[in-house]
């Protein structure tokens, strides 16, 4: 059976996750997210954030949480702003889109935003009431990419959101490979004090499912859970996702799993940056696209799954390496050890 680098939620969920939904299966507890395993959770991230007056909300899976979030603070004539590369436009089968609200897609070769970015699109739509308004900002953190965002880079996008009365969202799917790669000078509070709005996700990071969406913007607060509901994302039995959240926040096992995926990931980048690797982008997080042959892409492929990302001319291709929390030294001493033959 090949190993797979094809996404990082190919397995199951941590065993501490696993054990705890077992140990726990037979607890009568509240529904819709009432229960105490949920309400602990909220808590505790409350705490990691430092911000008590945050709201937490936890659904299934991210293509839900950006469509909830994004249909449920924009006004019909409100747009989103994206990177092209974003998960809205190129993954979720135009789920925004179908809600009512147009995309604005930027350009940018490393997946990220910046306010001189956002400034022509800004004034290119300033023909009121004639063009949709630009309301919302959507980066995300890893990118597509793999790419991260600065400290200050958050703290500049941020400041000109604030000054131009736009909303901030943080597409949080890898959250947690973005603040621990090595060279991350981010923390989750700083991401809490400088979004309107973000997710922590679990489902690529050691959970069956789940993502953690977190309001600080209180204006944002209000009536929120109707939307939840509406969109059909309040489960009944939402200890489901409480249970996975309080696991993955106690002792730091989230940032754990991140920080051990992103150290795989980088021994296989490392390794082929010796043998002279080119990357179709400079990441230190749990993605990497290494520029090779196409024999080899093609040898690598009997051993291993993975996409082909970019085709580069007749003979190379970048492909995209994804790692996992599970991802062991067994698959990455392979792979490396294919890559030293070859090259």
């Amino acid at each position: 059976m090949k190993f797979s680098f094809k996404n990082d939620y190919s397995e199951g969920c941590h065993p501490h996750i696993l054990q705890a939904l077992v140990s726990s299966n037979l607890d009568q507890q509240a529904g819709y997210g009432e229960d105490q395993y949920s309400l602990e959770a909220k808590e505790l991230i409350k705490q990691k954030i430092k911000k008590s007056d945050s709201e937490i909300y936890f659904v299934s899976g991210g293509t839900q949480a950006n469509l909830i979030v994004i249909s449920s603070i924009l006004r019909p004539y409100q747009c989103a702003v994206s990177a092209g590369t974003g998960h809205i436009l190129n993954n979720e089968t135009g789920a925004i889109e179908a809600t009512g609200h147009k995309i604005l897609s930027i350009h940018k070769e490393d997946g990220k935003l910046a306010p001189d970015d956002i400034i022509p699109v800004l004034e290119s739509h300033s023909n009121i009431p004639h063009q949709v308004m630009p309301k919302l900002v959507y980066i995300s953190n890893s990118t597509e990419l793999g790419t991260i965002y600065t400290l200050k880079e958050l703290e500049d996008l941020s400041k000109f959101c604030k000054q131009n009365n736009l909303y901030l969202f943080m597409d949080g799917a890898r959250l947690g490979h973005g603040l621990t790669a090595e060279t991350s000078d981010l923390t989750l509070e700083k991401v809490a004090e400088l979004t309107d709005i973000f997710y922590l996700g679990g489902t690529k990071n050691g959970a069956l499912i789940g993502e953690a969406i977190i309001i600080n913007n209180k204006e944002l607060q209000q009536d929120f859970a109707f939307n939840i509901k509406q969109k059909g994302a309040l489960l009944a039995k939402g200890r489901l996702l409480g249970i996975q959240f309080l696991e993955l926040m106690k002792n730091d096992l989230y940032f754990e799993l991140a920080r051990h995926a992103n150290q795989q990931a980088m021994k296989m980048k490392k390794a082929m940056q010796e043998r002279g690797v080119a990357f179709l982008s400079d990441t230190y997080t749990n993605q990497i696209f290494p520029i090779l042959n196409n024999n080899l892409i093609e040898k690598l492929s009997d051993k291993f799954e993975f996409y082909v990302w970019k085709k580069i001319d007749e003979d190379f291709s970048a492909i995209r390496l994804i790692t996992s929390w599970n991802t062991g030294d067994k698959a990455i001493n392979e792979f490396i050890e294919i890559i030293n033959n070859e090259l």
